[in-house]
């Protein structure tokens, strides 16, 4: 895999990795030899404990314990909601306000594993939003998960009608292709068949989390930059005023 995960920051009880898109969070249960964070990290530490995870095609910052201890401490925060976790996502549409909140239950769908959904029997979930910046058929999100359930955010704009611009699981398309901005202005005839995407993977980034540390109890905040991917749809989209 040509991107490989980044440290941002290292001590005795925690480390903070810039994760690339495509790496898992932890081992396949069937294809042990994917890449993952875990068994990256635990080729140079003795010991690594998950705190939170992120999704597959999701980039970012992300949070993983080197003790006992600290893993107790930051899972604690997490489950008090006091960790500010802070994504940006590029959505579909011009979002109505500039800023609010999302508060619906979610829940894993019975019916179709792996893919969760709006449920009365979902587990409370809040995300918080603002908009970053507007185009004409697109807009980037700040969002602010409270809670973190499986796909949040994911699932949080595509129930309010601003689905993720590239999601093959809860949006309208799997990849975003240079065609779709330029339009007529795009070459197109048998070049069409040799394009490649700008960007194949969901339009979410983990752009920083907030926590305590586990010993000194210190405010401590991580950022990670957006990928190269990412960064090139947005200039585009700039570009051509879409």
């Amino acid at each position: 895999m040509k991107n490989r995960p980044s440290i941002i920051f290292e001590d005795n009880d925690i480390i903070v990795l810039n994760k690339p898109a495509h790496y898992l969070t932890i081992p396949d249960r069937f294809v042990a030899e994917r890449p993952n964070l875990t068994s990256f990290l635990k080729d140079r530490l003795d010991e690594v404990f998950i705190v939170h995870r992120l999704d597959k095609e999701t980039s970012g910052v992300i949070l993983f314990a080197k003790n006992a201890e600290a893993h107790r401490n930051l899972s604690m925060q997490f489950e008090a909601r006091t960790v500010d976790k802070i994504y940006l996502a590029l959505v579909e549409g011009s979002v109505h306000k500039e800023e609010g909140e999302i508060n619906q239950p979610i829940a894993n769908n019975m019916r179709d594993k792996g893919r969760m959904i709006i449920a009365k029997r979902g587990k409370p979930s809040l995300t918080l939003f603002k908009v970053i910046e507007r185009f004409k058929n697109y807009t980037l999100v700040e969002a602010n998960i409270k809670t973190g359930r499986t796909h949040q955010v994911r699932v949080h704009f595509e129930i309010i009608g601003y689905p993720l611009a590239v999601d093959s699981l809860y949006g309208r398309k799997d990849a975003f292709l240079l065609s779709e901005v330029k339009m007529k202005k795009y070459r197109r005839g048998k070049d069409a068949f040799e394009e490649k995407p700008l960007m194949s993977r969901t339009t979410l980034h983990a752009a920083k989390v907030t926590f305590r540390h586990p010993t000194t109890n210190e405010s401590m905040t991580f950022e990670a930059e957006l990928p190269k991917d990412f960064r090139a749809v947005l200039n585009q989209l700039r570009k051509w005023g879409i």
